[in-house]
């Protein structure tokens, strides 16, 4: 097989999401009619990312969501966060922020322990995360009721550049906030009924 790497870092290119090592394998035996060895690959693999380290390109080839995808380097992302800003003015809202943190932590959760937490109602918060792809259901909790559960998705690892759950930052490393004059450390009131 002639130019392996090449083949290799066109189906990374093309591809919308992480390619995963089993599929750059099947594709590429189904394309070559012929096995494709785990040796082969992995050299393959390791010369096209070895070729985006080099400084004259503003991307690489990162490992991802179990996958391999072509993202910006660290040295270019303000640039590129300040375009994605101007194009897309929409981002997460606060309560859709701390619910996905919710879920992604307590996973699998139900909107009823969600709720708890939070002190409101997630309908509609979950409903756009959902509809975002950020999280799945999961099934359903043996609880009475049977009620669904929701874990992120893997887009929610590609959407925050993340390889798996494992690379949050732990909860302990989160340093409580000083309290400053003027500010109101709580997230919601308990009184609240609803998003906010």
């Amino acid at each position: 097989m002639n130019h392996l790497a090449q083949h290799i870092e066109s189906l990374i290119f093309v591809s919308e999401s992480p390619v995963t090592r089993k599929e750059l394998k099947s594709c590429l035996e189904e394309t070559f009619a012929a096995e494709v060895h785990h040796t082969d690959l992995d050299l393959g693999l390791t010369q096209v990312i070895d070729k985006y380290k080099s400084e004259i390109y503003s991307f690489e080839i990162a490992e991802i969501s179990g996958g391999y995808q072509f993202l910006t380097k660290g040295a270019y992302h303000n640039t590129v966060g300040t375009y994605l800003k101007q194009k897309n003015k929409r981002k997460l809202s606060k309560s859709a922020m701390e619910t996905l943190a919710i879920i992604a932590y307590k996973q699998p959760v139900t909107k009823s322990e969600i709720e708890k937490i939070r002190g409101v109602s997630c309908d509609y918060t979950i409903q756009k995360l959902l509809e975002k792809e950020l999280v799945a259901i999961a099934g359903r909790s043996e609880v009475p009721g049977r009620p669904l559960l929701y874990v992120t998705s893997d887009r929610f690892m590609n959407y925050f550049g993340i390889n798996s759950i494992k690379d949050l930052p732990k909860l302990k490393e989160f340093k409580p906030a000083d309290s400053e004059i003027g500010t109101d450390n709580t997230i919601d009131t308990p009184n609240a009924s609803s998003d906010s």
